[in-house]
C-alpha cells in the first residue's frame, strides 16, 4: 500500500470467528491482521505488543470482557492516546455510543457494514495518527536541533560547577539520562502533567543547570568532608535560590522555555512531596513536575556516586533507600516510574561513548587549569573564564541560523550574525546605520529599521524591548536588551543586543 512503508498491524477483537474472518478478508491484503477472541485476550496481547499496534477494531458485546471494559483498561494504561480504536457494533443505543467516545474511541461503525466504508475509515484513521506521530517527531527533532548549542554551553557551565563541587564529570550526564527515562515513563503513564515528548529534550538540557547556584557557595562549605553544621547547611541551601536568581537574570531568558524549566529546576529540586523541603516549602504538585523528576534523579545519582563525605551506595541499596523515604518523600507516580526504569538504569548509566569521555576530559582539563594555575590571580582567572565564554558565544554567533545583532552606540557599529546574510544588504558589519537616508540607499535590514525606535522606547529602568516589522512580505519579531552605563550622573545607553526571527 502506497501510504505506508510497511504493513501496519491491526488488532481485531471480536468473539465471532466469522466477523474476524470477514474483517481479515477486507483488510488483510493491505494490513497485518492479529485476532483476539475476547477482551482479555486483546489486553494480554497489548501488554506485550502495544507499541506495534496501529489500530484496534473492537466489538462491544463479548463474553468475559466486553468492549467498554477494554476501552477502560486502555485508558488506565494510557494506550488510548497512541492506539486509535474503531468500534464495530450492532449496538446503536446513543448512551452506549456516547460512552464509547468518552472512553476514547476514535470512530464507530455500525453493523451491517459496507466493506469499502470499513476499509476507508481504517485507512483514514491510521493515516491521521501516523501524520500526528510524524509531526510530533518533527517538532521534537526541531527542538533537539535548536537546543544543541544550548547543551554545549550548558555542558561547560555544569562541568565548572562539578569541578568546584568535587563531583565526577558524569554527574550532569547521569542526571540527563535518568531525567529522560523518568519523563518517558511518566508521559506513557499519565497525561495529568503538561508535558509532551517534545518537552523532554528541553527539560533534560535544563536539568544540567540544577546546581548552578553552587558557584556562589564558599568552597569551605561546598567541599567540607563530613557533616555540615546548621549554619553551614543554611549556607548550602541557598544554592537553590542563588541559581534561580542567576537564571532569572539571563538576558532574553524570560520567555525562553529552556530558561523557564531551568529556573523551576534550580529553585525547587530540593522541595519534597510532603512539603518539608526548601526553599519555599512547596508540597505535592505545587512543585513543578520538572523539578520533581530532577529531584529523584539527583538523589539517585548522589547515592550511587562517591563524594568527599561518603562512599557510593550500590544501585540496589539506593533504590531501597529512595522507596523507603530515607532521602525524603517523592511523588508516588514517579516512584512507580523509577521502579519501571530500574532494571535498565544501572546499565544505561554506564554507557558513556568515547566522545563523551573525551569531551568530559577536555572540559575538566580546561576548568582545572583555570582554577588551579598558580600563575593566574583570581581576577585573571575570572578574565580567562569570561574570555572562554566569549569565544564560545562567538562560535555559536557565527554558526547559528538565527539573526543575532549587536549595536555599539559610541562606535556606531551594527554587527550581524552569519544567519543574517539573506536579510542584510551591506555585509555583517554596518557603520553609522542611523545616518539619515542610509536605510533607503544602502541597507535593507529588519533590525536597522528598528534601531531608532528601540532606543526611544527603552530606558535604564526598562531595558527589554520587543518589536515587529514587515520585510519582503514576511513579519519578523525583534527582541533584545539595551545596556546602560550607570556610573555617570545620568544613565548613558552604551549598546544593545538581541535577535530577529520570522514570526
Amino acid at each position: 500500500m502506497e501510504f505506508f512503508e510497511k504493513k501496519s498491524r491491526i488488532l481485531v477483537v471480536d468473539d465471532s470467528e466469522l466477523n474476524r474472518s470477514l474483517l481479515s478478508d477486507i483488510l488483510g491484503d493491505e494490513f497485518e491482521i492479529v485476532e483476539a477472541a475476547d477482551g482479555l485476550e486483546a489486553i494480554s496481547y497489548l501488554e506485550q505488543h502495544a507499541a506495534e499496534v496501529s489500530l484496534v477494531l473492537l466489538d462491544m458485546v463479548m463474553p468475559t470482557m466486553d468492549g467498554m471494559a477494554v476501552l477502560d483498561i486502555m485508558n488506565r494504561k494510557h494506550w488510548i492516546g497512541d492506539i486509535p480504536v474503531v468500534v464495530i457494533s450492532s449496538d446503536q443505543q446513543p448512551e452506549n455510543v456516547e460512552k464509547a467516545y468518552k472512553l476514547g474511541a476514535t470512530d464507530f461503525i455500525f453493523r451491517p457494514f459496507d466493506s469499502y466504508i470499513v476499509y476507508r475509515r481504517v485507512v483514514n484513521t491510521i493515516m491521521l495518527y501516523s501524520k500526528q506521530k510524524r509531526l510530533e517527531e518533527l517538532v521534537t527533532d526541531q527542538i533537539y536541533e535548536r537546543s544543541k548549542n544550548n547543551r554545549m554551553l550548558i555542558s561547560v557551565l555544569s562541568h565548572i560547577v562539578e569541578f568546584r563541587n568535587g563531583e565526577s564529570g558524569s554527574h550532569c550526564l547521569n542526571i540527563n539520562t535518568i531525567t529522560e527515562k523518568l519523563l518517558t515513563s511518566l508521559i506513557a503513564k499519565t497525561n495529568a502533567y503538561d508535558i509532551s515528548r517534545a518537552d523532554i529534550p528541553v527539560i533534560c538540557t535544563a536539568s544540567s543547570l540544577h546546581d548552578i547556584g553552587k558557584i556562589a557557595i564558599p568552597e569551605t562549605v561546598l567541599n567540607k568532608p563530613g557533616r555540615l553544621t546548621d549554619e553551614e547547611f543554611a549556607i548550602m541551601k541557598t544554592h537553590s535560590t542563588e541559581g534561580a536568581k542567576m537564571l532569572k537574570a539571563v538576558p532574553l531568558g524570560c520567555d525562553d522555555p529552556l530558561i523557564k524549566r531551568a529556573y523551576e529546576i534550580a529553585r525547587w529540586h530540593h522541595e519534597r512531596y510532603d512539603g518539608r523541603g526548601y526553599p519555599d516549602g512547596l508540597a505535592g504538585d505545587e512543585i513543578p513536575i520538572a523539578a520533581q523528576v530532577v529531584s529523584i534523579a539527583d538523589v539517585y545519582d548522589a547515592l550511587t556516586s562517591e563524594r568527599c563525605y561518603k562512599a557510593a551506595f550500590t544501585h540496589e541499596k539506593a533504590l531501597e533507600m529512595i522507596m523507603n523515604n530515607e532521602c525524603g518523600t517523592f511523588n508516588p507516580l514517579l516512584l512507580e516510574c523509577l521502579n519501571e526504569i530500574a532494571p535498565s538504569l544501572k546499565e544505561d548509566l554506564g554507557k558513556e561513548t568515547v566522545l563523551h569521555d573525551q569531551t568530559n576530559k577536555d572540559l575538566k582539563n580546561i576548568t582545572s587549569e583555570l582554577f588551579n594555575n598558580p600563575d593566574l590571580s583570581n581576577s585573571n582567572r575570572s578574565l580567562q573564564l569570561l574570555e572562554s565564554e566569549r569565544e564560545k558565544f562567538r562560535f555559536f554567533w557565527e554558526h547559528t541560523d538565527e539573526v543575532f545583532f549587536e549595536y555599539y552606540v559610541e562606535s556606531s557599529i551594527l554587527t550581524f550574525s552569519h544567519g543574517a546574510d539573506i536579510l542584510v544588504d551591506g555585509g555583517s558589519m554596518v557603520v553609522d546605520p542611523l545616518k539619515p537616508g542610509f536605510f533607503n540607499d544602502k541597507l535593507n535590514s529588519i533590525v536597522a529599521l528598528q534601531l531608532d525606535k528601540i532606543m526611544e522606547l527603552t530606558s535604564y529602568e526598562y531595558t527589554d524591548f520587543k518589536s515587529e516589522v514587515d520585510w519582503n512580505g514576511a513579519t519578523y519579531r525583534i527582541e533584545g536588551k539595551t545596556v546602560w552605563d550607570l556610573d555617570d550622573e545620568e544613565p548613558v545607553l552604551t549598546s544593545l543586543y538581541g535577535r530577529a526571527y520570522r514570526a
